[in-house]
């Protein structure tokens, strides 16, 4: 790979994960905060991105593989979507907020899959040189949570949580113009051939691949305990506010470590079956320590098993079905995969944890040991299946 190809794809991921990461740490204490909304609206209003991501990616995956090259998508996508950033941070009251997210969630879902498929497009060998593009996604989470912190304290700001949206709202105007500089990736259907969706769908015949989809919905179903938990949960056990960015910046350093130094030298030996195995036990480890432990040190250093999971599981995910797919479908494959984990499997993790929060919410606050015992239980049962019924 060359040093521009390199550049201009890590660039790509810098932007993509900046703008994610510069809003969905940080909103959730905005909503239960100064907003005074409830946990069923908090996970309504989280629940527009796995939403957007049900409704929107395999549409634009069969845009990409049929019509419109993949760079001209993602930069008219990422301009519309920062009109909405913008929008959404002025809005205080539940229907508009919701509204506006979920606009902003149908540009951006299917960014989520395109920039992985834009990279396997040039990348030429991406069991290995896939996580060093892949890495700066997650330095660019933990530049924006320091960011965020650091003008939060600047004081500049003084509607808690609005910032975040802004700061996204900027970013996403960066990457749109960014992406018209990246690589030509015409699609690649063939005249004739069945439409990319139905022939992504046809995957599902294989049964290793449903079983890997199965289980990968279900895993993702429990991670909205971590991100629409920890915020708040961080602020109940005593930890100043403008201090939370940068202490769930953790996650994307240990996710940094593992993409760079972890995964190019034991994912080959591992394979696909032992490696989401093991991510899915380290965020078992990571609720569990919620569930037991109250000591904050302890809390917040748990937060670098998400990380380490994260990379663990997504990307060896996104690599393996880049490896199953034929090459004039990947994209709708990898949108498949998106809308089933990021999409299907958030959404309805939206809907249990805030219902869970709501369940377990008493007169002093939250009972914060029963509701991180639900992922921990559902993980685990996770982490056996792909032991036994996985082969990859």
């Amino acid at each position: 790979m060359s040093w521009k190809l390199y550049i201009l794809l890590s660039g790509m991921m810098f932007l993509e994960f900046t703008i994610w990461g510069a809003w969905a740490p940080v909103l959730a204490s905005r909503i239960l905060g100064p907003l005074k909304m409830s946990g069923k609206q908090l996970g309504w209003i989280y629940g527009t991105l796995p939403l957007g991501c049900i409704l929107a990616p395999l549409a634009a995956g069969q845009i990409v593989d049929r019509w419109c090259p993949t760079e001209w998508y993602l930069g008219g996508t990422h301009l519309l979507g920062c009109v909405f950033l913008f929008a959404a941070a002025r809005a205080t009251r539940f229907w508009p907020l919701v509204i506006l997210m979920g606009l902003y969630a149908l540009c951006f879902a299917p960014t989520l899959s395109l920039v992985n498929s834009l990279a396997f497009a040039h990348i030429p060998h991406p069991e290995v040189e896939y996580f060093r593009v892949r890495v700066w996604g997650a330095i660019s989470w933990v530049l924006s949570g320091w960011a965020l912190s650091a003008w939060r304290r600047s004081g500049k700001w003084q509607v808690r949580g609005s910032d975040g949206l802004v700061m996204a709202g900027v970013l996403s105007l960066l990457m749109g113009l960014y992406c018209f500089f990246l690589p030509h990736t015409p699609p690649a259907h063939k005249a004739g051939a069945a439409v990319p969706f139905v022939q992504a769908l046809s995957m599902l015949s294989d049964l290793n691949f449903l079983v890997f989809l199965v289980l990968a919905f279900v895993v993702s179903t429990q991670l909205q305990f971590y991100f629409l938990g920890t915020s708040r949960y961080l602020e109940d056990i005593g930890t100043p506010h403008s201090a939370i960015p940068a202490y769930m910046s953790i996650a994307q350093i240990a996710q940094v470590i593992a993409m760079a130094f972890i995964l190019p030298v034991i994912f080959p030996k591992l394979g696909y079956q032992w490696t989401l195995a093991i991510a899915t036990c380290m965020w078992m480890a990571m609720f569990l320590t919620y569930a037991l432990l109250r000591r904050r040190s302890l809390v917040i250093a748990s937060m670098a098993f998400h990380g380490l999971a994260f990379a663990f599981f997504f990307d060896a995910a996104f690599i393996y079905v880049n490896r199953v797919a034929p090459p004039e479908i990947r994209g709708s494959a990898q949108a498949l995969y998106t809308t089933v984990t990021l999409g299907l499997g958030l959404f309805v993790g939206t809907q249990i944890t805030g219902v869970v929060m709501d369940r377990f919410r008493g007169e002093s606050g939250f009972l914060w040991r029963p509701i991180f015992l639900v992922p921990c239980t559902l993980l685990a049962v996770c982490a056996f299946a792909f032991i036994c019924f996985f082969k990859g």
